[in-house]
């Protein structure tokens, strides 16, 4: 006979009991079934596990070792059990989540993170910071799980996309700029004659177009001066002098030295959406629960 759980789980509870006819009851199975599978135990190890009294059982010094091994290996046996459906569950693992340089700016994206960790601590979180083809990349290689991305439009088929919001964009401008001094909103046919710093169009193009689209309803194409990789950069050439910039308005939330924002006004304006992103086919429970507090975070950040 080879030993399986349920020997263990027999032994286990006659031994508990000291007492057959009540460990019967507990394991809901007839006393002599019990008697018999307890005797084919002992057979298999070769030793006496219990001296049988007039009131029960009590345990030999073998059926006490072998009682410390028994739990343990019940305990393991559960453990496994539980972890793999703690698993299933979403409650355990991994999850990287990526964002563009920009979107985490923006409340909904620590909410969404804060949200989801507070309900799921045993799962391990890491945030990545990539540029948007690279997210895309990490998305397709699996190194990312889900990102939050600021594209209008995907080619990719293979990816789900979900429109979370779409925040009006501002304008950067250097505390010496002409019109620093305006405290009211600026029309964007103001800037027509400014040299316009944007995102590098090879990675992120998706600021460039909405730029350049609302500048040319506007009446004009905007002179094009540097590019630069991340928003930090940029803004960094705004405080320079070296031109302005049309951010989100997330952005503003940045308290940076040498730059005031000011909102745009008129029937033209452009506009960042913040998208949640995924493979299509993924069933993995941990990035289905993290969607979901997103969409909660989202609930929430509309109500204020």
């Amino acid at each position: 006979m080879t030993l399986e759980i349920r020997h263990f789980r027999y032994f286990v509870a006659v031994a508990e009991e000291g007492h057959i006819t009540r460990a019967a009851e507990k394991l809901g199975m007839q006393q002599p079934p019990l008697s018999q599978r307890i005797r084919l135990i002992e057979d298999k190890l070769g030793a006496r596990l219990f001296l049988r009294r007039a009131r029960g059982v009590e345990l030999t010094r073998e059926g006490r070792v072998f009682l410390e091994i028994a739990r343990s290996l019940l305990s393991q046996h559960e453990g496994a059990f539980e972890a793999v459906r703690r698993a299933a569950r979403g409650q355990t693992g991994r999850l990287c989540v990526g964002a563009t340089p920009t979107s985490v700016f923006h409340p909904i994206v620590p909410l969404s993170i804060r949200s989801f960790r507070d309900e799921f601590p045993q799962v391990r979180l890491t945030l990545e910071e990539r540029l948007p083809a690279d997210l895309i990349k990490g998305l397709r290689d699996e190194s990312i799980d889900v990102a939050f991305l600021r594209a209008e439009r995907y080619e990719e088929g293979w990816l789900s996309v979900r429109r979370l919001l779409t925040e009006p964009m501002i304008v950067a401008l250097p505390t010496g700029h002409r019109l620093a001094c305006v405290t009211k909103a600026i029309a964007l046919r103001d800037l027509e004659r400014e040299s316009f710093i944007i995102f590098a169009r090879q990675t992120g193009p998706a600021f460039f177009e909405a730029t350049n689209a609302a500048c040319r309803q506007a009446g004009f194409s905007p002179t094009i001066g540097q590019e630069a990789p991340r928003i930090t950069s940029a803004l960094n050439l705004v405080a320079a002098g070296f031109g302005i910039c049309v951010v989100p308005f997330s952005v503003s939330r940045m308290d940076m030295e040498g730059i005031v924002f000011r909102q745009l006004k008129g029937p033209v304006r452009p506009t960042a959406p913040i998208n949640i992103v995924s493979r299509r086919n993924d069933s993995a429970a941990v990035v289905r629960n993290f969607l979901i507090r997103v969409q909660k975070a989202k609930a929430a950040a509309n109500q204020k």
